[in-house]
């Protein structure tokens, strides 16, 4: 996903606000930076705008994953209260499954968001500015799905087993999306990176 460093992004706001004052362009100046090689990193000649291009399709194609797992379960939660034996659930199972419904589509309105906000904000050339509301949107899509998916898991194991271990089972898979989505990823970012930008995207304006 994109970076979002609120420090250095407030930074470089209030520098792009003391060079407006004084008659500068921030914009022009960044993709002139960009643009002279200040910012390549190792291999990247892109402005601005173009990074913001190539991050927003690196972020589509994440969201097409997300979108995909979130429809399909959301389409099939959406179909088991018109079964006959939803109405022989008891009713901390109508609950957990109101809970989960409610889950899904507050997560399938996360990620698709993202395709409203481009739509609306096209061609006002805020497309950086774009890219990083749209990964806040798609992190939020990606958080309430693991909370669907854990809800729905729940569940199943209740209506289907009855067991005891029920609680366990689902505690076990929460840890194992857990580690999975988030633990792993943010284990090998700060060991290959010790909080820096990735290289490959070298130091940047904004």
């Amino acid at each position: 996903m994109p970076e979002d460093d609120t420090a250095t992004r407030r930074q470089d706001e209030e520098q792009d606000r003391a060079r407006t004052r004084l008659g500068h362009d921030p914009d022009a100046e960044a993709d002139t930076a960009y643009a002279d090689g200040k910012y390549r990193g190792n291999g990247r000649n892109e402005t601005r705008q173009e990074r913001a291009d190539r991050q927003w399709q690196e972020l589509v194609q994440e969201i097409r994953v997300a979108q995909t797992g979130v429809q399909i379960l959301f389409g099939f939660l959406l179909t088991v209260a018109f079964t006959a034996h939803f109405q022989q659930l008891d009713e901390p199972d109508r609950t957990i499954y109101v809970i989960t419904v409610v889950l899904g589509s507050l997560a399938t309105g996360a990620l698709i968001g993202p395709v409203a906000f481009h739509r609306i904000v096209s061609g006002r050339r805020i497309k950086p500015e774009a890219v990083t509301w749209a990964s806040r949107l798609t992190m939020v899509g990606i958080v309430l799905l693991l909370a669907t998916l854990v809800s729905a898991l729940s569940l199943i194991l209740r209506v289907t087993t009855g067991d005891d271990l029920v609680p366990w089972l689902v505690a076990g898979v929460l840890l194992w999306y857990l580690l999975c989505w988030f633990a792993l990823p943010m284990w090998v970012r700060g060991r290959h990176t010790n909080g820096r930008r990735d290289p490959q995207d070298g130091e940047h304006p904004r």
